[in-house]
């Protein structure tokens, strides 16, 4: 069911509030040309059948919410041991490349995975293959860290796969 009624609505309310956000001019005649125009992105998104879970994946949104704050709380610390090693040059670094697996059941999911790596300072995600994911890490830490699973976990947990 690409074109499910709830995303198709859940897509105008988004497009929406974006427009009444960066509109700032609250007229009659300018919310009437707005509800319009969003009108007419859902119709033309609707019959290039690109509602979908993967193009408008309303369905994140609770888990989003969930993982969020604890990607955010990732970063930072990711970030205060990479300043760390930068003002204290003594600190180690060993990069180094690994593979680690992706259990997330979508593409969709994964790229979440791989994007959330890349966002974490000290690690990038280089490659991404069916269930595999290189990633280019600055030390042995940050490594071991991706090596863990708990970010993978986290974001199969985000998909609903588990």
């Amino acid at each position: 069911m690409p074109n499910a009624p709830h995303r198709t609505l859940s897509l105008f309310v988004l497009l929406f509030l974006i427009w009444l956000l960066l509109s700032g001019i609250y007229t009659g005649l300018l919310l009437g040309l707005g509800v319009l125009s969003c009108l007419l992105v859902v119709a033309v998104c609707h019959r290039m059948n690109i509602v979908d879970p993967e193009g408008h994946p309303s369905h994140l949104i609770p888990g989003l919410l969930r993982y969020m704050p604890w990607l955010f709380w990732a970063i930072t610390k990711a970030n205060i041991d990479v300043a760390r090693r930068i003002v204290h040059p003594r600190l180690p670094l060993a990069p180094c490349v690994i593979q680690v697996a992706a259990s997330q059941k979508t593409h969709l999911g994964q790229v979440i995975y791989a994007n959330s790596i890349t966002l974490t300072p000290g690690t990038v995600a280089v490659e991404t293959d069916e269930g595999t994911i290189d990633v280019h890490a600055l030390t042995r830490e940050a490594a071991e860290d991706v090596r863990s699973g708990a970010m993978d976990g986290r974001v199969t947990d985000l998909e609903g796969e588990r």
